[in-house]
């Protein structure tokens, strides 16, 4: 049975929808923390008027609710913008920068300047419109809530894809967090050209394989 959350709201949207700014984008990013795979960043532009029901962080739902609630976003919303830095990029400017580059390239795919963005607790630096940097915003905000579902399912099809390609480390299970398997899979095979080479727990299992 699916568990039941209480959805974000409106509050945010429908003051800016009220003040004549149509165009709020909320944003908000997945994978920050895995010792793998790319962080994937979604900025959604919802209607005003096609309300969607059980919009929530992506971290309270459950996979099939997030798949559906990726449909119906896909579906509903006025425009979707994905954007995604690879490993590689996150090593060399750190996952914070990694994570509003990604943010940035995100709002950049929208096909319109959004008039109003709206992040999870995330500043982000030269937007072309005010901003409202919302602590817990996945959980306030529909439109960052839908972000996150977005980012989400986005990042982990992503994960399942990579583990067709380095299936020893079963990316499709764990989608890069510091699972035991994950761990365990490492001090075996050591990092692969998806792992974070500085995250603790990369680098030591790193070490300990070149030894």
């Amino acid at each position: 049975m699916h568990r039941r959350v209480r959805e974000a709201g409106y509050r945010f949207e429908r003051d800016a929808w009220r003040a004549g700014l149509g165009r709020v984008a909320g944003v908000d990013e997945a994978g920050r923390g895995p010792l793998a795979g790319p962080v994937v960043a979604a900025a959604v532009v919802l209607h005003p008027l096609r309300r969607i029901k059980g919009l929530q962080d992506s971290k309270l739902l459950t996979p099939a609710q997030r798949d559906a609630l990726f449909a119906r976003i896909l579906n509903s919303a006025v425009a979707v913008g994905v954007g995604c830095v690879d490993p590689e990029t996150i090593d060399r400017i750190n996952i914070l920068e990694a994570t509003r580059r990604a943010m940035h390239e995100a709002i950049a795919q929208l096909p319109f300047a959004p008039e109003l963005v709206l992040t999870d607790a995330v500043r982000l630096a030269s937007l072309p419109c005010p901003q409202k940097n919302l602590i817990r915003g996945d959980r306030r905000s529909a439109s960052i809530a839908a972000a996150s579902i977005v980012a989400k399912v986005t990042r982990d099809r992503l994960m399942a894809e990579y583990d067709r390609h380095f299936p020893e480390y079963g990316f499709a299970r764990h989608k890069g967090y510091a699972t035991p398997a994950h761990r365990a899979a490492l001090v075996k095979h050591g990092p692969c050209q998806l792992h974070r080479r500085t995250f603790h727990g990369v680098w030591q299992q790193g070490e300990l394989f070149a030894v």
